[in-house]
């Protein structure tokens, strides 16, 4: 028997319709007379399902549409064509049970008062889902654990720091328990330390209650570490859905050698041209990116013509890929 999506989207499309201003002061007063428009589509006919405890990272450059998509999918924006249902619902429709069962974490945005403790918006949140006062202690005294921030329950939200503002907002997000849990940059301008501390709750979140979520995220580490499979979105259309390591496969036609010898970092460009493209060099080393069907002739060649004490064979970085494909040029 075929489990049923979680998620089912189908030819989702937004278009917004945008003044268009001509410039100077004729312009001006000719939008006075009549206005010109013009139709940008920012989703373009998307089509994907999620099944239930999914991890799935939604990739894509700025103005991609990842952002409206989540916004459609929560039930904030209509759609122009196309539909979707998440949990059996229409998330525009905005049904009660619905908005019981799913939760929105925009990293740009904040839901915690800003003048009060968090635990004074945490309990209001609480109040607003029905969530009996005995539960929503349990549940925050639980996640604020996981979080480390359990210190900071009582402090003034605009007193915290930023990673611990985002720690309180995953935690307001969590309390009621959705089933389905959208994110928006969760980790955006937080340090190293923080970043590390919010992927590992939320590994530790999706695997323990099997909640399913899609996010979203810059930061390729956050995708790397936490997504089994990424959507990948540009100009508003999904051109990738698959496992992050097809990716590589697919889109990366070259790997990385280091060569490790006393004269690598010391021979002219000219010297590795015929192999590869020279990226850099350093006393006693010198990296070059190579085809992938040349690597093991590069590395026999490399072995005849340097006293090499070590080589290191690598994928392209991930990052590299995506940047790669987002400027629409070939690796």
């Amino acid at each position: 028997m075929t489990e049923t999506p979680v998620i089912e989207v189908k030819g989702l499309t937004k278009s917004f319709r945008t003044f268009k201003k001509q410039p100077g002061i004729r312009g001006a007063l000719r939008s006075l007379v009549r206005r010109e428009y013009e139709e940008i589509k920012a989703v373009r006919d998307v089509s994907f399902t999620v099944r239930e405890g999914e991890f799935v990272g939604f990739l894509g450059p700025n103005g991609a549409g990842k952002t409206t998509t989540l916004k459609m999918l929560s039930g904030l924006l209509h759609p122009t064509a196309g539909e979707a249902r998440v949990l059996g619902y229409v998330p525009w429709e905005r049904a009660d049970g619905y908005r019981r069962q799913f939760a929105l974490l925009l990293g740009q945005k904040n839901q915690l008062w800003w003048d009060l403790p968090a635990s004074e918006s945490l309990a209001l949140n609480a109040r607003i889902y029905g969530i009996p006062a005995a539960d929503a202690e349990r549940t925050v005294r639980e996640l604020s654990s996981l979080l480390d921030v359990q210190s900071k329950l009582n402090v003034t939200v605009r007193e915290l720091s930023l990673g611990e503002r985002m720690k309180m907002e995953l935690i307001a997000s969590l309390l009621h328990g959705p089933r389905v849990l959208f994110l928006d940059e969760p980790t955006i301008g937080l340090d190293v330390v923080s970043q590390k501390k919010v992927r590992e709750f939320l590994r530790h979140h999706n695997t323990t209650r099997r909640t399913t979520i899609i996010l979203t995220s810059h930061y390729m580490v956050d995708i790397e570490e936490l997504c089994d499979r990424v959507v990948v979105i540009d100009r508003g259309t999904i051109f990738f859905d698959g496992r992050l390591g097809e990716i590589i496969d697919r889109f990366a036609d070259h790997k990385l050698i280091t060569i490790h010898s006393d004269q690598a970092g010391s021979r002219p460009k000219e010297f590795f041209a015929s192999w590869g493209e020279l990226l850099d060099q350093a006393p006693g080393s010198a990296r070059i990116k190579v085809k992938r069907d040349r690597v093991i002739p590069v590395c026999k060649a490399l072995l005849d013509e340097l006293p090499v004490k070590d080589l290191d064979i690598e994928e392209v970085p991930v990052e590299d890929i995506i940047r790669e494909l987002f400027s629409g040029r070939n690796l």
